[in-house]
Formats: structure tokens, C-alpha cells, sequence
């Protein structure tokens, strides 16, 4: 039988606003007589002044805030949320920033309205995972584009105690809204520019560099979403570039990266997520970072499990049309690994603080957050994620 892609359901319900000047709107989304808690990172919103207009913006509503939500935000601080959610009877959360801050908002909204212990939203040996059934309504202002949180209903929340990171998804936590404008990236820093980059390019990998299933249309458009990071990466790392064009194309690229349409009835990977988590929880090493510094080593390793993708990649995106098969492979991970030097990510573990004596934590940490058998096949056992690992200790191109 013909390969093709399985049957599958699409739902996405977030309204997006795209543009200048969108946060003025926020008065109209919020239904009048709503009481709002406002979360937010580590204040750079106060900074730059986006808080104050979301205030204003909110000026006929009973708001309050709730700062200090982590980069990789931990179940302890928001369960700290949850408690001012409650003590403050409010009835609406808004958040403002980035995917963590996101992510955070999601499980807060979850946790809140959960029958029994938040911990059993969340599975991999941390709870029971159990499913959401509701969740308080949310909404959400973008000011870092990375992670598409803001147009998705799955969150990542760190556990110290348990040394992981762990996701959880639900229909019941898709924003109702999320505001999107290009020039709240203005602010940012390279790092985190290059972050996004990377976060984004990414997500649009592990959900097309697997096998092919005839999904067309899914490649064509994870093909384009990858080209488009390519062509405008450096650009936008440069953070004295603030062309509207630029990082309207920025945002919306990392928004449609991880909005589910291309994932549909096609095999996803995660792995390289996975293998990056364990990265996080060791050394705090921010996420795209760890995404970046194993890519590489996932392709090397699992080139035969990939082959055909592989060959589609090189020849689809960066335009690889000579040479045998193989040889367009590795040119096409040559050219992934100078894309990310040239937006200045790291490309193997040395650059992200990880040595040999490391690799036996980060494999036993895959076991005991039962990752024994991870990729879009289900075979990359321990023994793989070991030797991608070790690969990606001394890879150097």
C-alpha cells in the first residue's frame, strides 16, 4: 500500500491578533467585570513599558499582577500563582511574555480548576496524568516569538525536587486570544533572538524530519517555515535591526512553527527535545541552546532512519541538488550546523557546559522520566540517546 498520511482531526480555536498597536484592543477581548491576574517573567515588561500598556489598555478592569515566572518555569512558583489567583478571587489570567511565561499560565489556569493534586496533570513518573477537564480562561500578550505557546495547548513546566521537565496538553488551555506585535521584539536581546530562531527552526524539524507519508502539504509548508528562518536568522539577531517587515515575519514564522498544522497526519520525532530537557534540568543551559548543541548529532546518528527526509531536506531547503544521496545528507547537516554558528548557537555539548562524566546522569535522567523509547518510530532506545549524546560531545565540523 501507498504511503500516506493517517486520518486526523485539526482544532485550533486561539484568535490571533497580528499587528501594530494590538494590545490597545485588550479592553474588548476580556469580558467586562472580569477580574484579571496578569503573569510575567522577570521584568522586563516593567522595563520597557509593555505592562503599562497593558494596563492601560485594561483601565475599566480589576486587575492585579504576578511577577517572577522562570525561564523554564518551575511547578513550585506556579503553584505560588495559583494560591494569589485564589486568595485574590480573580476569574481571568492574562499572560505577558514568552513561552514560559505562557506555558506557566496554562498549568496555573489548569491547576486551579483541577479536582485532586496538580502534580497528576503531569505524567513521566511525576504524577499520575490525569486529564484536564477545565481550566480558568486566559489570554495572551507575545513579547518573546519561540515557542508558538501562544497558539497551542501544550505546557512544559520544570520540577526541581524531580530534576525534570515535563508536558502536559489539553484542549481546555489554548488561549482565547493571543496578541501578537512584531515590535515588542525591538527589546531583545541577541541571546534570546537567536533563541527564538533556533526554538522555531527546531520544532518545524521534529515534526518533518522523520519518514515520508506523502503528506504534501504538511512538508510543503514545514519546507517553507524553514527556508524563511534561514534567509531571515541572521537578520534578526542583529538587535539594532528593527525592520517592521523582518520581525513581523519573525513572529509569525515561530508562531506557525508549533501550531499543530504541520504536525497533522504526519510522524513527529521530539527526540531531540527529549535529549535537550535533560540538558535544562542538569545545568540550566537555556532551551533552544540544548535543542541546538544535539541537532547535529541526532542527524549524524540517525542518518538511516531518517534517509529519506534527510535527502528531501538537503534537496528542499537548502537547494542541494548534486552528488549522491549520502553526500547530499551530509552537506545538508554541514549547512544546519553553519546556520546555527551563524546566529551564534552552540552545536555540540562542550559549548554548553557538558562533559564525559556527564552523559551516565543524562541518560539515567531519560530512564527515569521514561524516555527508554523515544523518536517517530518508538526505537531510539538508551543505548541510541547514549551514543547521540557522545556524539554530540565532540562534534566539530
Amino acid at each position: 500500500m501507498e504511503k500516506a498520511m493517517s486520518d486526523f482531526v485539526y482544532y485550533n480555536p486561539v484568535k490571533v491578533l497580528f499587528g501594530r498597536n494590538k494590545i490597545s484592543e485588550l479592553g474588548a477581548l476580556i469580558p467586562d467585570g472580569k477580574k484579571v491576574l496578569i503573569t510575567y517573567g522577570g521584568g522586563s515588561v516593567k522595563r520597557f513599558g509593555t505592562l503599562d500598556r497593558v494596563k492601560e489598555a485594561l483601565h475599566s478592569h480589576i486587575v492585579g499582577e504576578f511577577g517572577g515566572i522562570e525561564a523554564n518555569p518551575t511547578y513550585s512558583t506556579c503553584m505560588e500563582a495559583v494560591e494569589r489567583f485564589k486568595e485574590g478571587r480573580y476569574d481571568y489570567l492574562l499572560a505577558v511574555g514568552g513561552g514560559s511565561v505562557i506555558d506557566a499560565t496554562k498549568f496555573i489556569a489548569a491547576a486551579i480548576a483541577f479536582d485532586g493534586d496538580p502534580k497528576d496533570i503531569f505524567g513521566q513518573g511525576v504524577g499520575k496524568g490525569l486529564p484536564v477537564e477545565s481550566a480558568v480562561p486566559f489570554g495572551s500578550v507575545l513579547t518573546l516569538p519561540a515557542t508558538a505557546s501562544e497558539m497551542n495547548e501544550t505546557s512544559v513546566i520544570t520540577f526541581k525536587e524531580e530534576k525534570a521537565k515535563i508536558s502536559f496538553s489539553s484542549r481546555h488551555v489554548f488561549p482565547e486570544f493571543s496578541i501578537l506585535e512584531p515590535e515588542l521584539t525591538y527589546t531583545l536581546p541577541k541571546r534570546q533572538l537567536a533563541n527564538g530562531i533556533t526554538d522555531a527552526f527546531v520544532h518545524v524539524i521534529e515534526q518533518y524530519l522523520t519518514y515520508p507519508v506523502n503528506g504534501m502539504v504538511q512538508d510543503e509548508f514545514a519546507e517553507g517555515l524553514l527556508r524563511v528562518l534561514i534567509e531571515i536568522g541572521p537578520d534578526v539577531v542583529d538587535e539594532d535591526n528593527h525592520d517592521y517587515a523582518l520581525r513581523a515575519n519573525y513572529m509569525w514564522t515561530a508562531t506557525l512553527a508549533l501550531n499543530r498544522l504541520i504536525s497533522r497526519g504526519v510522524p513527529g520525532d521530539w527526540s531531540t527535545h527529549g535529549l535537550g530537557h535533560e540538558i535544562t534540568v542538569l545545568n540550566n543551559t537555556d532551551h533552544a541552546r540544548s535543542l541546538s548543541a544535539i541537532l547535529p548529532a541526532v542527524m549524524v546518528v540517525r542518518k538511516l532512519k531518517k534517509w529519506d527526509k534527510l535527502v528531501q531536506y538537503a534537496e528542499k531547503v537548502w537547494g542541494i541538488t548534486e552528488g549522491t544521496e549520502e553526500a547530499k545528507i551530509d552537506a545538508a547537516i554541514l549547512k544546519t550546523v553553519a546556520f546555527f554558528k551563524s546566529i551564534g548557537m552552540p552545536t555540540n555539548l562542550s559549548d554548553v557546559g557538558v562533559d564525559e562524566a556527564d552523559i551516565d546522569t543524562l541518560v539515567r535522567q531519560l530512564k527515569d522520566h521514561g524516555n527508554e523509547a523515544i523518536s517517530e518510530r518508538g526505537d531510539q532506545t538508551l543505548d541510541v540517546s547514549c551514543e547521540i549524546y557522545q556524539k554530540a560531545l565532540d562534534l566539530n565540523f
